[in-house]
């Protein structure tokens, strides 16, 4: 997910699709764990996929 298409979420998508990218993070590691997936690199592009929500949704609470 890319910041132009975060930035035009809102608040309550944000924490909506947080949660559920946390939730795909965590499968996927744990599905790592006992078996190494084909593409490993999903695993970083999740992982930013949940800093840009977080960043996003931090900014928005600060202003």
């Amino acid at each position: 997910m890319k910041q132009s298409e975060i930035k035009q979420l809102s608040t309550a998508e944000l924490q909506e699709k947080l949660g559920e990218t946390k939730k795909s993070y965590t499968d996927l590691k744990m599905a790592h764990a006992i078996s190494p997936l084909e593409n490993p690199i999903q695993l970083r592009n999740v992982r930013r996929t949940v800093a840009r929500l977080a960043t996003e949704l931090t900014n928005r609470d600060n202003q």
